[in-house]
Parts: C-alpha cells; structure tokens; sequence
C-alpha cells in the first residue's frame, strides 16, 4: 500500500501572495527591472506605482505572514508524516504476519489496513485543504491591508491611481521612476503595522 505525503511549499505561498498584488498583465512581455530609489513624486503627478517585489520583500506584515504559514504548513506535513509512519509500520507488522493468520483475519487485518489508508487520503486532502483556505484569507487580509493604505495615501497626495508593477508579470512596460511610490508607501505600511502590533 502506497500512502503519499502533503508537501507545502513556503515558495508556494510566497507566490501565491505576490500573484494577489500584481496586475494581471501580459505574461510574455518581459520588463527589465529599474533600480529602486527614493524619489519624491511632484502633486501634478496623479498616476503613481509601486513596486509588488520590493513591497514583499521589505513589508514587515508580509515577512510575519509568510513565517507564519511556514510553520503551519511544517506542522501539518510533520503531522501527517507522523501518522504516514505510524500507518505504514503498522501494515509491515501485518506482512510479517500475515502467513501465520487464518484466512478470515488476514482479510478482516487487510480490510482495516485499508479503511485506514483511505482515511489518512481523506486526512493529508482535509489538512491540504485548509491550509489553502487559510492561505486564501491571509492573502485576502494582505491585499486589503494595502489596498486601505494605499486608498487613504492616493487620497492625502492627490493621486488619482496607483498602479502596481511586478517584474515580469506587469501591465507596466514603462514607468518613469519619478512615479515611483514604493519606499514612501513601504515606510507608511511599516509604521501602521508595527501601530497595530501593540
């Protein structure tokens, strides 16, 4: 009997959530990244961007996020790597077994043998799920989070949008850096979550 194991991918969560702040864009149009730097946006300016990659990386709230549904996702593969064990020593105990049992207990051992394996399936797809589900509602705080910020920054600047700019998953093919938001907005995000954290 072959049991499988859940793996959870931190890079898969980090993925996932970066896909919640970027565009949807043309994915074959490849964009060379610019450098970074504070610049200060002039109030005529009413369309501004930020940087997605650099947001995440540098986003305090992401960072305890992202650590956060790393240990979550380690304990469930732990858990069910556990029980993995547990079942699969339990099936060679009964192979040793198996030839010094009567024929109605080895088919009685094998038809347990084989509740419990479908029952760790449905336990490894249960324990999957709701960690995508958790997943899903974490990267739908995240993206609330900035999404507030960013209302009430564009409305005390008098931006009339703020785009979003990802590096090689962008509608953005060109954006003068001058337009550039992101460190302003990186330090705004900071000091309201280190606000919320006490």
């Amino acid at each position: 009997m072959k049991v499988t194991t859940l793996k959870v991918s931190s890079l898969a969560t980090a993925i996932a959530i970066v896909s919640v702040l970027t565009a949807c864009g043309n994915k074959d149009n490849k964009t060379e990244a610019t450098a970074t730097k504070t610049t200060t946006v002039s109030a005529d300016e009413k369309i501004v961007y930020v940087n997605s990659d650099s947001l995440l990386t540098k986003y305090e709230y992401f960072k305890d996020l992202k650590a956060k549904m790393e240990v979550k996702g380690k304990a469930a593969e732990s858990d069910l790597a556990s029980k993995t064990q547990a079942f699969q020593r339990e099936v060679q105990q009964y192979q040793q077994t198996q030839n010094t049992l009567p024929a109605d207990q080895r088919a009685a051992t094998e038809q347990r043998l084989q509740r419990k394996q479908q029952e760790l399936q449905a336990y490894q797809q249960n324990a999957g799920a709701a960690l995508q589900n958790e997943q899903a509602k974490e990267q739908e705080a995240l993206y609330n989070k900035v999404a507030e910020y960013l209302k009430g920054y564009a409305k005390t600047k008098g931006y009339k949008m703020v785009l979003t700019y990802s590096k090689g998953n962008s509608a953005i093919l060109f954006a003068d850096e001058s337009l550039d938001v992101t460190s302003a907005v990186i330090v705004g995000l900071n000091e309201a979550y280190t606000k919320d954290k006490k």
